[in-house]
């Protein structure tokens, strides 16, 4: 993995705000080492036996796993199943992300789905109170005990919640199910070494190799710091947007759990960088005029992926072609002043891309302390659902 935080963005850069930021290296260093919620930076692997049993299990009776949660409790594991799925080959084992929507459509086409197939639930809600995750499993255990017997009904029912407390937790104690946690001391977005996302991806890809990209992200620190630094000067000058940029179709989940990771860690107190992501080269073709001429509050940062699958088109290799449209676009934005930030992956895989997610837990956490606010809260996301509670009293 190779960060170039300084090839097209020195020469918009302000030197005095950089070193005003850089040093703070030590202070920040010591902020995240001391702080409650970073149990994500030596995450606990002693489950991933228990896991791999239960997943078994669940494969000798099931067909299909639903994975029921939303926010930090689904983008990962969404992420990574949508990268290393293939385009058009259907799964053998299909994973559903349901808990993400109130649609009564999608309700009544999943119920119709599930009703001709075997299938288990993965609920994951650290309270077990999070109205679209509690509303959709209410619906799919019925229709659990509906197809299957009391006894049956525990084999096809896996909870993922607070060690400890919550009404999940209380339901798991009275019922038996199998169940892992999360951590009191990683919170929904930092979790992706959590069984929240590890469970569900032990279905469909290597999770060891992932979590063996994700180790060696964490040693990354320092790059991670000069990218925070970057984006903490890059927004006094009144780059306020990041729009994250890759150029594969099957990245846009990834993009939408870096928006998350990035939203929630920033977007306090009036303070923040917006970030927002296009899929290349379709975007280029919706937002690409934007980008390129429109108001100069955006920088971008590119993933640019080596050794992809050669596929020869009229005797030139598609990925290569698509290499030089990357290189021709960030070209062109920096001369229409966009800086950006390159990311390139020797190979991509899910050692790989527990690398890279790793090392952007580290820049979020850097870059909220760098704002001055807590990068492990998110209040706001509260309000919302404290007026929907009273409007649906």
């Amino acid at each position: 993995m190779k960060i170039d935080v300084s090839t097209y963005v020195n020469q918009f850069l302000d030197s005095k705000l950089v070193e005003k930021y850089s040093n703070r290296k030590d202070e920040i260093f010591k902020k995240l080492d001391q702080a409650d919620m970073n149990g994500w930076l030596n995450p606990d692997d002693s489950f991933i036996d228990q896991l791999l049993e239960v997943r078994n299990e669940v494969l000798s009776h099931s067909k299909c796993l639903v994975v029921i949660g939303i926010g930090g409790s689904f983008l990962g594991a969404k992420a990574f199943y949508e990268m290393f799925t293939p385009y058009f080959k259907k799964n053998s084992f299909p994973i559903i992300f349901a808990g993400t929507t109130l649609s009564s459509t999608y309700m009544k086409e999943l119920l119709e789905y599930l009703d001709n197939i075997d299938f288990t639930v993965n609920v994951i809600s650290k309270s077990g109170t999070t109205r679209e995750t509690e509303l959709t499993y209410s619906v799919l255990k019925k229709l659990l005990e509906k197809k299957y017997s009391p006894k049956e009904v525990k084999k096809h029912i896996i909870v993922t919640t607070d060690p400890v407390k919550g009404t999940l937790r209380d339901e798991i104690n009275r019922e038996g199910y199998h169940s892992f946690v999360i951590p009191d001391n990683i919170g929904g977005r930092y979790s992706l070494l959590t069984a929240a996302h590890l469970f569900p991806l032990s279905f469909c890809l290597d999770i060891k190799e992932l979590i063996l990209g994700y180790q060696e992200g964490l040693n990354f620190r320092n790059d991670a710091f000069l990218y925070a630094v970057c984006r903490r000067s890059l927004f006094d000058l009144g780059k306020v947007v990041e729009n994250f940029v890759a150029y594969e179709n099957n990245w846009y989940y990834y993009l939408e759990w870096l928006k998350q990771l990035f939203g929630e860690t920033e977007g306090k107190k009036g303070k923040g960088i917006l970030p927002i992501s296009m899929i290349h080269t379709r975007d280029l073709h919706s937002l690409g005029q934007f980008i390129q001429e429109g108001n100069k509050i955006i920088y971008e940062t590119f993933f640019k992926l080596k050794n992809m699958p050669v596929c020869n088109v009229n005797g030139k290799d598609l990925h290569k072609i698509n290499l030089i449209i990357e290189d021709s676009v960030i070209s062109a934005h920096v001369s229409g002043e966009v800086p950006c930030i390159i990311i390139e992956l020797d190979d991509f895989s899910p050692r790989s891309m527990g690398r890279l997610s790793s090392f952007y837990f580290l820049v979020a956490a850097y870059s909220g302390y760098l704002f001055d606010i807590d990068p492990f809260d998110q209040p706001g996301v509260e309000v919302y659902k404290t007026e929907v509670k009273r409007r649906l009293a």
